[in-house]
């Protein structure tokens, strides 16, 4: 979709909902939140995932201001909720109301209701995660009102284009992402005002104090979800070539992985499930020595910046922001092959590489250590969004 295209589009949706919108902002007026915010902040769930991390940590960085979370869509596994039920961070969970294509309309009324609150609210701000709901609340605002978007993938700038004239601040969390929206504002003609609107803001990780580990294999482990972009059949393949080759390695999956692999198809491997605890998820990442990711797709997968924090090595497909923090054989090994079965006889010899040079393994580690530090520590991540998100009050 072009902007042009987004912007009809936009138009007749909203003529279309507006008695529902109106029913909603009318009951919003009637029932004003009982302990109002200024920041209202949309996301689409607490599952388990680097995105749905990066929101709760900035929903951290603003408790002070005692903000409301707004989550939209049906959770997968809610893994994360923990990390947003944290002191003075309001959580509205809206999805069983609107996250139903039967009665669309309900999601029509609490555009309203979420409006009327917004639009009441003393100096408010609004912020979206990758979330719909956000893009469809905030043409029922008040123009004055700064609406901050997050974007990790480019997936989602065909839709998003279409309201960018209400979007007063585009985050992305890659330079890549950011370049990607420049050259689709050139390519559409958009007017040059909005690429002043366009910032790069870090994402942030917790990083240890650093410790090598000695192990008797080389430990390889996935950690995510079990998604289609991660591939994770070209994984298993890797690790049931190199179990064959009774190369001195051990592979495991930490994640909702069952869905897609069979662990009885892999009995050489170790299957963690889903691990919620950080203290839990952690001695796992300090006992590893790879991170191994064969994805289609990525932004900057949030577990790649921990197991950099963690002095891992990671070794992952050249991928969309990859290259941008893992430069190979500097802090890292990347998989330039495109066919999967290139993909797996490349990922088994930089694998291969590490078992034979123990040094070479040790080397990428520190040194991903050392860019983790420089990129991102947390201090700089929550000055800069509640630089954002507080508009210096």
């Amino acid at each position: 979709m072009n902007y042009r295209q987004g912007r009809t589009k936009l138009k007749l949706e909203l003529i279309g909902m507006a008695p529902f919108v109106w029913l909603g902002w009318l009951y919003g007026r009637l029932f004003p939140l009982k302990q109002p915010t200024s920041h209202f902040l949309f996301f689409p769930s607490a599952d388990i995932g680097g995105a749905p991390r990066n929101n709760a940590d900035i929903a951290a960085c603003i408790s002070d201001k005692k903000p409301l979370v707004i989550f939209s869509k049906k959770p997968r596994n809610n893994g994360f909720l923990h990390l947003f039920q944290q002191k003075d961070v309001r959580i509205l969970d809206l999805h069983r109301k609107i996250d139903n294509k039967l009665f669309h309309f309900v999601n029509f009324f609490y555009r309203g209701v979420l409006a009327a609150w917004i639009n009441r609210s003393e100096n408010p701000v609004v912020f979206g995660g990758e979330c719909i709901f956000f893009y469809k609340v905030i043409p029922h605002l008040r123009k004055d009102i700064p609406c901050v978007e997050l974007c990790h993938l480019d997936t989602w700038l065909g839709y998003s284009i279409g309201f960018i004239d209400r979007i007063s601040l585009r985050i992305c969390s890659t330079l890549k992402l950011k370049e990607a929206i420049l050259r689709q504002y050139r390519e559409n003609n958009v007017p040059t005002s909005f690429y002043a609107k366009v910032h790069f803001i870090e994402n942030h990780t917790y990083i240890p104090e650093y410790r090598e580990v000695t192990n008797p294999e080389l430990e390889v482990v996935f950690i995510g979800r079990g998604s289609p972009q991660k591939r994770l059949h070209i994984f298993a393949a890797i690790a049931a070539r190199m179990h064959k080759l009774e190369l001195p390695a051990h592979f495991s999956f930490v994640g909702d992985v069952e869905n897609v692999l069979n662990p009885a198809d892999l009995p050489f491997c170790t299957f963690y499930g889903k691990v919620t605890d950080e203290t839990s998820l952690h001695a796992i990442q300090q006992a590893s020595d790879v991170l191994l990711l064969t994805s289609a797709f990525e932004g900057l997968p949030m577990v790649v910046m921990e197991m950099m924090a963690f002095g891992k090595v990671v070794v992952s497909t050249a991928v969309n922001a990859i290259p941008d923090y893992i430069t190979h054989m500097e802090n890292g090994l990347l998989i330039k092959s495109i066919e999967e079965d290139a993909i797996v006889e490349e990922g088994i010899e930089l694998l291969r590489l590490l078992i034979e040079q123990p040094a070479l393994k040790s080397a990428l580690g520190r040194r991903s250590v050392e860019i983790a530090i420089q990129k991102f520590g947390g201090e700089v991540f929550c000055r800069e969004y509640r630089k954002v998100l507080l508009r210096d009050r």
